[in-house]
Order: C-alpha cells, then structure tokens, then sequence
C-alpha cells in the first residue's frame, strides 16, 4: 500500500520518497512529509524546484529520444511516477527500453509495482557509487545493448555523492562503456548566484535535511558540475539553470524571470 510501512517499523525519509512528495505523489512516509514539510518552511521555493528538475527530464528525454536514442538508464530515479522516463521517451518512440536504477529499496518495490507487465523496463536496486553494480546487472544487460547509443540520466543525484572525486570516477566509469552518440543528462544542485542571505537560507535547510534522512547531500558550482561531462561535447546553451535548457511551452513558470532561484544546474552531452 503506497505510503504505509509493511512491516509496521517506521521508515526514515530518503530523497526518492521525499521528491515523490513534493512532485505530489502518493509513495511517500510520514518521515519523508516531515523532512519534506520542515525543509520547505525554511525554504518554500523546494516544491517549485521539484517540478523544475522533472520538467528539465522531461525536455532531456525528448530531445534525446528525438535525436534517435532508444535506450535510458536513468539512475537514482526515485520513483517512476507519472511523466517518468518511459512514458516521455515512448511518445516519441514507442520500442524505447528504459532501467531505474535506485538505492532505495521502498522506490525499487513501487517501480516495480508500476511497471509491472512492461517487458521493455526495468527497475534495480544499485548503489551509483559502484557503477560496475549497475553496468553487469543481469536487468540492465537483459535490455541495455552498450553496442548502440544510450542516455545516461543522472537527475538530481550526483549531489547525494558529496565527495567530489568519488563523484566524477562514478560518472567517468558509467560513461566508459558508451559508444559516439550515446548522451549523459545530469541535473544538480547549486548555490551559484544566489544572494548570500539566500545562500544562508539554503545551508540551512541542507543541514536539516542531512539530519533528517539517511541521505548526504551536497551543493557544487558551476565549474564543479561541467567537471562530469569531461571529454564530451556539451549540447547548446552549455551546464545553466533549470530552467533554461531548452524551455518548452507547457514548462512551470516559477523562475522564468530569475532563474537562478531553481538552484539547480542541467546540462547535456554527447559522447564523441
């Protein structure tokens, strides 16, 4: 039953669970209400940032999938609640074969709820710090063909992996097995131009959200995030603001006028 505990134990938040909320989904525990809850009183922009960084998915899956990209790994994606990766890449090409990879196991259970019946998904508990879990996962090789073009998702993940270093072999090691014309998508939050008693505001609702699920987290600038697309060609306008890459018409409209506010940073590159 979605957002009740099976085994009567009460759950710690986690990120999934906690994005699922203010996305306004329904697999989501009363701890994550409350991380949820108490992070957005101090920072009320994080509902609007949420719908942000899924519209941002949304635009990504579309043009890649547009550009003839059939295959996603969408890592550290939560829960596949409506607008997800396969029905966004399926509207434009209805064979495409998606794996949501999390490690959160309640996120794993209800993507595979969901998903249940669809031979061209999948959805696998991995950790991105071990990417070679990911990569020889029985799943991911049943439908991921490395041979041809794949899009690496990396939505709003990367900053729960706060030491740097770690960060980037991760996105190298997931990258190293794409052929040319396979894409990496990354999203990631950031402080950059923010004025600084913003910035204290969103310090301060880090720490409370490290206190308050079993999840680190951790903001990176600009340069720090063009770090991870290392060696490939970075797709117009470059690593911006949410809400900049390519908006389309039906985006929300939060922060059409200062973008900086979505406090995330997206971009998009393909490998050569």
């Amino acid at each position: 039953m979605a957002g009740a505990a099976q085994s009567g134990e009460p759950k710690p938040a986690t990120a999934a669970r906690i994005y699922d909320y203010h996305l306004g989904g329904i697999h989501n525990f009363p701890a994550d209400r409350e991380a949820a809850d108490a992070v957005a009183k101090l920072f009320p922009l994080v509902p609007a940032l949420a719908r942000n960084n899924r519209a941002f998915l949304r635009r990504a899956v579309r043009h890649l999938a547009e550009s003839g990209v059939r295959q996603f790994l969408d890592i550290g994606s939560g829960i596949p609640t409506a607008g997800n990766v396969h029905e966004v890449a399926r509207t434009i090409v209805p064979d495409a074969k998606v794996v949501y990879v999390d490690l959160d196991p309640v996120a794993v259970s209800e993507s595979l709820e969901i998903l249940d019946g669809d031979e061209r998904s999948a959805a696998v508990r991995a950790d991105l710090r071990d990417p070679d879990s990911i990569l020889t996962h029985s799943q991911v090789r049943r439908l991921i063909n490395f041979r041809e073009p794949v899009a690496v998702l990396l939505i709003a993940v990367l900053h729960f992996v706060p030491d740097d270093e770690a960060a980037v072999d991760a996105v190298s090691r997931l990258c190293a097995p794409l052929v040319p014309g396979s894409f990496l998508a990354i999203s990631h939050a950031s402080a950059d131009g923010l004025a600084e008693p913003r910035s204290d505001d969103l310090a301060v609702a880090k720490d409370l959200y490290q206190r308050s699920t079993t999840t680190p987290f951790h903001l990176r600038s600009r340069p720090q995030v063009e770090r991870f697309f290392a060696g490939q060609e970075l797709l117009d306008p470059g690593v911006v603001w949410l809400p900049e890459w390519r908006p389309a018409p039906d985006d929300p409209t939060d922060f059409t006028d200062r973008p900086a506010l979505s406090a995330g940073l997206a971009g998009v590159g393909r490998v050569r």
